[in-house]
């Protein structure tokens, strides 16, 4: 008998595992997918700033060194 089936005639593997821990309750199912969504929404929201921060060097209103200065005439 190789690894998965014997993995499988015990009931394991990682699939199997998860499917129990994660949605054998309705609460543990429904927290697991607000915790994902919110962990997500800020991986996307902190990458996509930073690619907007890389795009825009230099153009950005934090860049401009001199601001609310008149130029002496």
């Amino acid at each position: 008998m190789d690894s998965t089936t014997a993995r499988r005639a015990r009931g394991g593997g990682l699939w199997e595992g998860l499917y129990r821990v994660l949605m054998r309750r309705n609460s543990v199912y429904v927290t697991v997918v607000v915790a994902g969504a919110f962990a997500g929404e800020r991986m996307v929201d902190y990458g996509v700033h930073k690619l907007w921060d890389y795009n825009n060097a230099g153009k950005k209103y934090e860049d401009i060194p001199v601001l609310g200065q008149r130029q002496s005439e």
